[in-house]
């Protein structure tokens, strides 16, 4: 019987047998164990996809769209930056002290810090969690994927670790479920509101993996004897020094990282945010149905009242809607949410509430883009002075509604749980959708890179993932167009990340293996962590005054693809090689 680590015969004694079918049974438990810890990786990672945009909604003090989808941006940049670190840190870590160690502390980082971000009071300590959910997520790859290099024969290995990455998926499916889920027991009136916070207090799950690591998995032969071998010959394990030092390694190096930065700034510099935009296509068609059903006069006439009545301001300010889940009948006008928050404001600090009193506020505060009139040049002041007449009015039109106070907010309340659940349920189909397409792209490439190479199984997908993204940014805004663009973007935009799994691993020494499979994978994400925030930019900036503005924004980042394909001519060709050593 095999001892574990050990590889049985390679082909030529195993009578040509299928990969999986020369694996003995230890062997099958680490690729399990592995693919799991992988899995619940990423399930950890899209549960921070779904909930993202509706838990900065949540913490940000004036959420509009564009101060939204910058702080989402911002958020995903600190995930990914910890991400890096903790993918650097845990590499080293597990070529010196061992991958079953090391991977102990990467599943508890990852699950214990997104459980915790259910807790968040505030953005800033929302982007600390993530942060620090990040540094686990980063180190979970490496570890994996180089145990299973280590322990499985030669033959097996490609496709096993197209297997574990193939297998991520449903970690992802997984989150897209359990969003789904949420959505439902939002319809359902189950949870009123903040189902992000139930989101991420499930991500705590995978912490109960480290048992079985913690009894059951062993480290590695290979790695045992490199340590040794290392300790006579002088040669450290997970040495930083040695993988940039020595030109081989450094060249490898290199061109790993530059391959990982293009395809992951592709998948959460653009990819990810394509639930955001799916959210975003929903939400405004949900939220144009109820405009169109007078919910806008209800909540103008609600507004009026409340400035008239002292009882029934206390009322709205003790039934916890916020302001800005009131409609105004143009999707551009903030006038009814801006003055319930003024008259809010003035409430909690013991002032009167008068409509003046509201407008002085909002000059001070509020003045088009939030700059004090005092400072605006006569152009926007006077486009300034135009809104406060407008408001003015608003307030002193005629008509009453025949709902009292708790009606309209039940009205509100009603209206909110739908349009949440809504968005809620469309975003969590297109991530359920956009990765049973991954699955079936990381193990394509996986079939590709066998038969064709890694080099130019890389060229096809890069290609394929640049065309597909353009396509899904450009054209998805039916539902019908979710079903087949979500899974499509999917397919293309992950494929890659098999060849990470399978080429990587491939590059570097056993006592290098952890340490160059991570600098690769995690130096890769420090360069894309400026990609989401380039995303926020470019759709809260650049193209700010376009409709849809994260439409351009995304197909301005698809450029990206192409720093893959002019790095491949560079790349070693792995394909029928033994591990170097």
């Amino acid at each position: 019987m095999n001892q574990p680590g050990s590889a049985p015969m390679e082909m030529g004694h195993d009578n040509g047998r299928a990969w999986y079918r020369i694996l003995t049974g230890y062997q099958w438990f680490v690729l399990i164990v592995c693919t799991l810890g992988w899995a619940f990786d990423t399930f950890d990672q899209q549960l921070f996809n779904v909930a993202r945009q509706s838990a900065v909604k949540d913490l940000l003090a004036s959420p509009t769209p564009e101060a939204v989808n910058q702080a989402a941006g911002w958020a995903t940049a600190v995930m990914l930056i910890g991400w890096a670190t903790g993918g650097i840190i845990f590499g080293m870590m597990g070529d010196r002290l061992g991958r079953a160690k090391t991977m102990i502390l990467t599943i508890l980082f990852y699950s214990v810090f997104t459980g915790l971000s259910a807790f968040s009071v505030s953005l800033t300590d929302f982007l600390i969690y993530r942060f620090l959910a990040g540094l686990g997520i980063g180190g979970q790859f490496g570890l994996g994927t180089a145990m299973v290099a280590e322990s499985l024969p030669d033959r097996a290995r490609p496709k096993a670790l197209g297997f574990l990455q193939a297998f991520s998926a449903f970690g992802n499916i997984s989150a897209g479920l359990i969003g789904m889920l949420f959505a439902w027991f939002i319809l359902q009136g189950t949870l009123q509101s903040q189902p992000w916070r139930w989101m991420f207090g499930v991500g705590i799950l995978p912490a109960f993996l480290v048992v079985i690591i913690m009894f059951w998995l062993k480290e590695p032969e290979k790695w045992k004897e490199a340590v040794a071998e290392g300790k006579t010959r002088k040669h450290k394990a997970g040495s930083i020094v040695e993988l940039f030092g020595d030109s081989r390694w450094r060249h490898r190096a290199i061109v790993g990282i530059i391959l990982a930065s293009a395809g992951v700034i592709g998948l959460w510099g653009i990819g990810v945010f394509g639930v955001d935009l799916v959210q975003n296509i929903f939400r405004t068609r949900i939220t144009e149905e109820y405009r169109q059903r007078g919910e806008p006069e209800q909540d103008r006439l609600l507004a009026r009242r409340l400035f008239q009545d002292t009882k029934a301001l206390e009322a709205f300010a003790s039934s916890g809607i916020q302001p800005r889940n009131l409609l105004t009948a143009d999707p551009k006008d903030r006038d009814v949410p801006l003055l319930v928050a003024a008259a809010l404001t003035l409430h909690a600090s013991r002032k009167p509430v008068s409509t003046e009193a509201a407008l002085e506020l909002l000059d001070k505060d509020q003045s088009a883009d939030g700059t004090p009139l005092a400072r605006l040049d006569a152009k926007r002041k006077a486009q300034s002075i135009d809104e406060r007449k407008r408001r003015e009015d608003m307030l002193k039109q005629a008509g009453d509604s025949d709902l009292d106070v708790q009606q309209h907010v039940d009205r509100i309340r009603e209206r909110t749980k739908q349009i949440d659940g809504y968005v809620a349920r469309w975003g969590s189909i297109q991530l359920l959708l956009f990765n049973i397409g991954a699955f079936f792209g990381i193990y394509a490439f996986s079939m590709a890179a066998g038969n064709i190479g890694r080099r130019a199984a890389f060229a096809i997908f890069f290609i394929a993932a640049l065309a597909a993204t353009v396509v899904f940014f450009l054209f998805v805004r039916e539902w019908y167009h979710v079903l087949w663009l979500a899974p499509l973007m999917g397919f293309c935009q992950l494929s890659v990340f098999g060849g990470y799994a399978i080429y990587f691993p491939e590059l570097f020494p056993t006592r290098l293996r952890s340490t160059g499979t991570s600098m690769c994978y995690n130096i890769g994400r420090y360069v894309s962590a400026a990609g989401p925030a380039m995303l926020g930019i470019l759709s809260g900036v650049v193209f700010a005054g376009f409709d849809e503005p994260i439409r351009w924004a995304g197909v301005a980042m698809c450029a990206f693809y192409v720093i893959g394909l002019l790095v491949l001519p560079f790349a070693p060709e792995t394909k029928d090689q033994p591990l170097p050593e």
